[in-house]
């Protein structure tokens, strides 16, 4: 493979159409304020190298990213591109990844908003983000010991696992279709509204008004702390294993809980079940539809 190392670039299209080409200790910046570095181009390798410019990878094809740094002027920086790896890097810039299939990322630090739109088949592990609507309208992710912060993520998703995550973040996997979530925090309030087949395992999940107008909604042996008119019109299996605040208008299905401050009904259809049970398993008792 072609080698370049220790050189700066800030023209236009800099390396546009490269081929085989690796970047040691480069740094793209400066005057000319050039875009699209590496347009075009097909196996490419970037180690120790710093992005302070614009669209460096748009339609690439076998891209690995190291030890490297992209600023917040250096936005959009991966846009239709496949077959990326990007270990150990800084993605600071906004839109930083769309429109992009068969992503792995590795100890990365984002804080991108509104990154990561219309990805297919990506893996994020050892990662944390800051962001908003982050992953929106992706599919096939899946997502181990992430940590994330921001507002408005996942929504719209498919297909996707996360397991060992922290999310705090509102409005999280609204309208989310056959995902799966296990062992992880979610926090933020109107947690995955008219999401459909959405399984929640081993989970802790905290904020007001959380999984409301659901369908397929189960969750597995999770904790709902400061939760509040939760399941509102939703089809659900739970089981929970602390006391919830309160319940509203559950459709179909079943609740049970240690506990339950307040069951709402007050429309005629509400005809869940809540049952709710000693920690020895005997019912304390149970509320559901007349």
């Amino acid at each position: 493979m072609n080698k370049i190392q220790n050189q700066t670039f800030d023209e236009e299209r800099a390396l546009y159409g490269s081929r085989d080409i690796v970047a040691e200790n480069c740094s793209f910046d400066g005057p000319a304020d050039g875009e699209s570095a590496f347009k075009e181009s097909s196996h490419v390798e970037v180690e120790h190298c710093f992005f302070n410019l614009r669209y460096p990878f748009w339609h690439d094809h076998g891209l690995r990213i190291r030890d490297s740094e992209m600023t917040e002027l250096c936005r959009a920086a991966l846009w239709y591109s496949d077959h990326i790896e990007i270990t150990g890097t800084k993605l600071h810039g906004i839109k930083a990844l769309r429109e992009c299939s068969q992503v792995r990322m590795t100890g990365c630090d984002v804080v991108s908003p509104e990154f990561g739109w219309s990805v297919r088949e990506a893996e994020m592990r050892d990662c944390d983000v800051e962001s908003e609507y982050f992953m929106m309208r992706s599919s096939g992710l899946h997502f181990e010991n992430v940590r994330m912060k921001g507002k408005y993520s996942f929504q719209y998703i498919e297909d996707s696992v996360f397991e060992s995550c922290t999310f705090d973040t509102k409005d999280a996997f609204w309208h989310a279709r056959n995902v799966v979530v296990k062992n992880s925090v979610v926090r933020g309030e109107y947690l995955a509204w008219y999401s459909e087949n959405v399984t929640f395992e081993n989970c802790r999940i905290i904020g007001t008004q959380p999984l409301c107008y659901c369908r397929g909604l189960k969750l597995v042996n999770c904790e709902m702390i400061d939760c509040d008119l939760a399941f509102e019109r939703s089809e659900v299996q739970a089981d929970i294993t602390t006391p919830v605040i309160s319940i509203k208008n559950p459709l179909a299905g079943r609740i049970t809980v240690p506990a339950v401050g307040e069951v709402i009904r007050d429309i005629p259809n509400a005809r869940g079940e809540v049952v709710a049970e000693k920690k020895n398993g005997h019912k304390m008792g149970v509320s559901a539809c007349a």
